[in-house]
């Protein structure tokens, strides 16, 4: 798959962040299964007896860093990569880490429920990047993705598109071996999450409210403005690091303001 935005051109963030350090773990952890393969999935593989009834609750997290084969990892840190850096250059690195987490446990939670007697092991990313695509098309819904590189299709229709091939595939139960409803766990923790976080937000803030000093707005010049708006645009393209020194100094000025 490819992408392009009709509307912004998309950045390439590249290799850095939290996309950076999940796919050299997750590669670590490929390499170390080639030598103790079977007692690391037993241990930090997601095996729904092991968490429901020896409470081992820390493989809701670990088997995202465990892969069944190269081309698994590799096809997982692809997509991860090519649609999450957008993401975190627009969420930042940690609202980004939080959401791939909190999409990874989803899928993990998914499993549990459906099959919570099961000894088979789950493992891979795989949840938690379908979480991505989904955040992919709701942030980005317009952009194009050219499947298998051939096939023009928007953001949103893609997500829309794999979500009913995996519930299709789930009941059907086709594809040994796949976790079928750990992908589309991974897909509705993400969408709930993007659909309504914001809505938690405003209601946590109800009961602990922050108080701040209002904004006065005549320090703020014309001039000023237009070149903060312009850095910030910056900021979402090439990221912080391209900023240059004068940049940086404006950007100061700006975060300096009496507020």
């Amino acid at each position: 798959m490819a992408f392009e935005d009709l509307h912004r051109p998309l950045s390439a963030a590249g290799f850095r962040g939290a996309i950076k350090w999940i796919l050299i773990i997750s590669g670590l952890m490929l390499l170390a299964q080639q030598f103790a393969g079977s007692f690391l999935l037993y241990y930090l593989g997601l095996t729904p007896v092991l968490v429901l009834h020896r409470y081992w609750v820390w493989q809701v997290v670990t088997y995202m860093f465990l892969h069944g084969g190269f081309f698994h990892w590799f096809f997982n840190m692809f997509i991860l990569w090519m649609f999450g850096r957008e993401l975190e250059v627009r969420w930042g690195t940690l609202t980004f880490l939080k959401y791939f987490f909190v999409t990874g446990i989803g899928a993990a939670a998914c499993v549990l429920l459906l099959s919570p007697r099961s000894i088979v092991p789950t493992m891979g990313a795989s949840g938690a990047v379908f979480g991505v695509l989904v955040a992919f098309a709701m942030v980005f819904p317009e952009a194009v993705i050219y499947l298998y590189f051939l096939i023009p299709v928007k953001a949103w229709q893609a997500a829309l598109l794999f979500a009913v091939i995996e519930l299709f595939a789930g009941l059907e139960g086709g594809g040994a071996g796949i976790a079928r409803f750990a992908h589309l766990g991974g897909m509705l923790t993400g969408y709930i999450y993007i659909r309504y976080g914001w809505e938690w937000k405003i209601s946590f803030k109800r009961f602990f409210p922050i108080r701040r000093r209002p904004v006065e707005f005549h320090e703020l010049s014309d001039d000023l403005a237009k070149e903060v708006d312009s850095i910030l645009d910056k900021i979402l393209k090439k990221g912080v690091n391209s900023l240059s020194k004068r940049e940086k100094e404006i950007m100061e000025r700006y975060s300096s303001l009496k507020h």
